[in-house]
Formats: C-alpha cells, sequence, structure tokens
C-alpha cells in the first residue's frame, strides 16, 4: 500500500508481459503535484487563522467543561498539528527534493500521520457524540460529562500515536543514485521481512480504522439523526435534516476518493495505468487535505451559537458595523447550560 504522504514518483516500470524494463516517466505526475502543493500554503494559513479563531471563541464565550467544546477544542489541535507539516511538504513537491535532513524528516512525518489519523478519528468521534445527545438525550447526560470527554480523547490520541509507529519506522531519507536527489519517504528497496509486516499492518489500519470504520460509524449515527429529527416536533428540522445531508456528502466526496485509490495495488499496472492513478491521487489528495483544514470550522460554524459570537467578535473589533449587524447576547454560564439543547437543535 502506497504511503499517505505526499511522495515524489521516480521509480522504474517493468513490463512483465514483454519482459522489458525501461523508465516509466512520472514528470508530468510530479508537475501536477508541484503546481497543485502551493495550495498547502493557503490551506496552512487559512486553517491556522480559522481554528485560532475557533480557539478564540471557545476559550472567550465558552467553558472546557462540556462534552462538545472537549471533542471540539482536541479537533481543532488534531486538524492544526496535521496542517503544520503542509508547508514543508510543498516545498518538498516543488523542489523535487527534500533539504530539511533527516531528523527534520521524521518529525515531519509524526507530525503529519499523528494530525491525518487523530482528526479522523475526533470527527468519527464528534459525529458518536452528537448522536449520544440527539438520540439518546434523556438516558445519556450522566454519562456524557467531563471525564467521558477526556478518557475518549486520551484514546483517540494513544490510538493515533501507535497507528503512526509503522509509518514513523518506514519514512526516511535517501537519496536517488541516477537524479541524486533526497527523499523524504518509504524506501521501495526495503524488503527485509520486518518492513513486510510494517507494511501489511499500515494496510489494514488505513482500510478498517481510518476508511471503513470511520465511514460505518458516520452514516450510521446521522442516520439515526435524521430518523430521530423527523420524527420529532422540532421546528427546525427540516434545515436540520439538510444540513445533515450536506456534512455526510461532504465527508464522502472530500474522503472516500483518495482512500480508495490508496488502497488500490499499482505493482502489477501498466505504466499508463500507473500515471493515471498516480493523476487522480495527485488531486484527490489534496481534496482530502481541505476537508481536515476546514472541518473544525465547519463543524462550529454551522452552529448559531457560534455565529453569534462570531458577531459579537466582529462588533467589538470594528463597532461600525454594529448597525449590520445582528446577534444574541447570551452569557458564557447560561450558554453552558443548555448544550443539550442546542445539540439536538445541530444548527
Amino acid at each position: 500500500m502506497e504511503s499517505t504522504t505526499p511522495d515524489y514518483y521516480y521509480y522504474y516500470y517493468e513490463d512483465h508481459d514483454n519482459g522489458t524494463h525501461g523508465p516509466c516517466n512520472r514528470d508530468s505526475e510530479n508537475l501536477l503535484g508541484a503546481q497543485l502543493s502551493t495550495i498547502y500554503y493557503f490551506m496552512f494559513l487559512f486553517s491556522l487563522f480559522g481554528n485560532g479563531l475557533v480557539l478564540v471563541i471557545i476559550h472567550r464565550f465558552e467553558r472546557l467543561t462540556t462534552v462538545t467544546n472537549i471533542l471540539l477544542l482536541n479537533l481543532v489541535v488534531s486538524s492544526l498539528i496535521f496542517m503544520s507539516s503542509l508547508p514543508f511538504w510543498g516545498i518538498y513537491k516543488q523542489f523535487s527534493n527534500w533539504i530539511f535532513g533527516k531528523v527534520m524528516c521524521k518529525i515531519v512525518g509524526s507530525v503529519y500521520y499523528l494530525g491525518f489519523y487523530s482528526s479522523v478519528l475526533f470527527l468519527t468521534l464528534l459525529t458518536f457524540d452528537r448522536h449520544l445527545a440527539v438520540v439518546y438525550s434523556l438516558h445519556v447526560s450522566q454519562v456524557r460529562n467531563q471525564r467521558y470527554a477526556l478518557l475518549s480523547c486520551a484514546v483517540v490520541w494513544l490510538v493515533s500515536g501507535l497507528a503512526c509507529i509503522p509509518q514513523m519506522i518506514l519514512h526516511t531519507t535517501f537519496t536517488h543514485h541516477m537524479t541524486n536527489k533526497t527523499f523524504c519517504q518509504e524506501h521501495p528497496g526495503n524488503t527485509t521481512s520486518i518492513d513486510d509486516k510494517l507494511r501489511a499492518s499500515g494496510f489494514y489500519l488505513q482500510l478498517f480504522l481510518f476508511l471503513l470504520f470511520p465511514l460505518i460509524v458516520i452514516v450510521y449515527c446521522y442516520v439515526r439523526i435524521v430518523i430521530t429529527v423527523i420524527s420529532s416536533k422540532i421546528v427546525t428540522k427540516f434545515k436540520t435534516v439538510r444540513l445533515i445531508f450536506v456534512i455526510v456528502l461532504l465527508f464522502f466526496i472530500c474522503w472516500t476518493p483518495f482512500n480508495v485509490l490508496l488502497l488500490i495495488d499499482d505493482e502489477d499496472l501498466s505504466c499508463e495505468e500507473k500515471q493515471r492513478r498516480g493523476y487522480a491521487l495527485q488531486v484527490t489528495r489534496d481534496i482530502a487535505y481541505i476537508y481536515f483544514c476546514i472541518s473544525p470550522i465547519f463543524y462550529t460554524f454551522v452552529g448559531r451559537k457560534f455565529q453569534s459570537y462570531f458577531r459579537q467578535l466582529l462588533v467589538k473589533r470594528f463597532p461600525g458595523l454594529k448597525k449590520h449587524i445582528s446577534f444574541s447576547q447570551v452569557s458564557r454560564t447560561s450558554m453552558s447550560t443548555k448544550i443539550t439543547q442546542k445539540s439536538i437543535e445541530l444548527s
């Protein structure tokens, strides 16, 4: 299974049918990747601003004693961890050469995988918690407490850290003898039994824990939420169902294509097929990255409460906007006591 990091293509093509060996030109894929990598800098800046704004709002208007805020805070942190690696990968892809050394290769690779894996699991956990708050609102009020949130977050960070180990070990720097360029990725020549076992463990983790499991949980939870909302007498139910549909659709569009392509073994593909797969990977990888960039912001600002907080910040910073912006003045304490009710409304 191919690494999820934005690797550089350089390997050769072997035609098993004709018994010929020759270079499989991947320069066009690398050029596309270098062009798309400029998006990484914008994603990094946007994520830094957007997620930073979420942190400011939570700090100014909310309390970190509620389950939703604790999970959201951890999602923001995981997103920022992941996004902090993107400028390095952007420079790497543009120069087609790793210039930061072996130690930074390990560090940036570790940060990348930790943020990548934890973001997926925190999105899943946030969805599951929202499902509990809506479907079982009267029965789980004692379970959904601060201890439950902290324990859940600790488990996610532990699982994400352990899942990074195979990729962190395989990820290293090496110099290609033909191009004399340094690469920071998994060395294709490592074929020892330990390396094979690490690759296999990484493959199954990617397939089951970070693709099938999140998709199944998210779809199940939102289906239950939709059924509950429709069967209730919530005034905003139709808007809520529409919002849920958008969330699920966005997750599928951004997350599924990239992972499906990763699960395709390219060992037996022809050079042309490898090139087409490479093009698709370049595009779908960046789409998945965009989702990680916007997901904490999206999950936050779909709520009326956070929209009102944002308007308050704008008015305080720019008093001249007060006559053009309306918002509800709600105290931190009173708002925190209504978190379960607001979770049911979702918007």
